[in-house]
């Protein structure tokens, strides 16, 4: 079983935030853009901070945008996953970054009070308050959150399998810094990402991955188009290459896996596992589920009764 690394949690309380300053701020969408999304990789000069040097691939912090909301109390911490290694996007842990989606939709009622008659726009208060934020702009921030998550100790006894979509990406851009750009030199584990998204435009960091692959023989990148003309998604990709690709890394006691991205990822992915006899090596099963055929497996089911595994690391939203 994989041994994980003690890392500081909470230096930096979300109702005493320290400010950070903002950097850099640029699209991270590989362009040509069809679909409604705004993404941008954002970068944060925490120096002279606890958090400066203390955050680690797979961690996330939080970010506490002004004002207040709707019951005049100030606005909750939001948490974004951490896009740079633990060598920060400087190389000495003082620039951290994020990657961001705008949030702007139509508002639906959540709760009894709500008036179901309104649809004016929404927008997202930190998602979009992060976004704006320019070169030399102050955010309160904290951190770091997340204990699990994370790269095993000897990066090098375990083989890799990343799913991800959306920002979920943003983890595994850090993961694979550590990776392969580790001062120690490049990893020697095979190292499979998936990434699904509904047009190729919509691709985060694909230059950056796909320069991985053209450098290192044992990182392979994979791309699920769900709005292509193949309409992939990230399970359906794996189950496609299962034999030749996925299932030698997964069957073998050096495998991990992680997942993070949206929620219906993970249950197309449970599935693919409890069909392919991987059940016992990435779940834990309870009773009430215990005997049922894997066909008959629903998302309520999965969700109530199937728990990540020490070799399963899942971050779904």
């Amino acid at each position: 079983m994989p041994e994980f690394p003690e890392v500081p949690m909470n230096l930096v309380k979300p109702k005493e935030p320290v400010i950070g300053k903002v950097v850099g701020s640029e699209t991270c969408l590989k362009g040509g853009r069809k679909s409604a999304g705004f993404v941008r990789h954002v970068a944060i000069d925490v120096s002279g901070t606890p958090l400066e040097g203390q955050l680690y691939p797979g961690q996330s912090f939080g970010i506490v945008p002004p004002g207040e909301d709707e019951n005049g109390k100030p606005h909750k911490v939001r948490l974004y996953s951490l896009a740079s290694p633990s060598w920060g996007e400087d190389g000495e842990g003082k620039v951290i970054s994020t990657t961001p989606k705008r949030v702007i939709d139509e508002f639906t009622s959540q709760k009894d009070g709500d008036d179901e008659s309104c649809h004016e726009l929404f927008l997202g208060v930190c998602s979009n308050y992060i976004c704006d934020a320019k070169v030399g702009d102050e955010v309160q921030v904290c951190g770091p959150n997340g204990k699990r998550f994370l790269l095993p100790v000897d990066r090098n006894a375990h083989d890799y399998v990343f799913m991800a979509t959306g920002t979920g990406i943003a983890p595994f851009r850090s993961m694979c810094m550590e990776l392969f750009d580790h001062p120690d030199g490049p990893t020697s584990s095979q190292v499979h990402l998936v990434m699904g998204s509904p047009y190729e435009s919509d691709l985060l960091y694909d230059d950056l991955f796909r320069g991985y692959a053209e450098k290192h023989d044992n990182f392979h990148y994979h791309t699920a188009i769900s709005r292509g003309a193949n309409k992939q998604y990230v399970h359906g990709l794996v189950e496609s290459q299962w034999e030749d690709v996925f299932n030698p890394v997964l069957s073998s006691e050096r495998g991990l896996l992680y997942m993070c991205g949206l929620i219906g990822m993970q249950f197309g992915v449970y599935q693919l596992l409890g069909e392919r006899g991987l059940s016992d090596d990435y779940m834990e099963i309870k009773d009430e589920l215990q005997g049922v055929p894997v066909s008959d497996w629903d998302r309520e089911t999965m969700r109530r009764y199937i728990r990540p595994s020490e070799r399963m690391m899942v971050e779904v939203y």
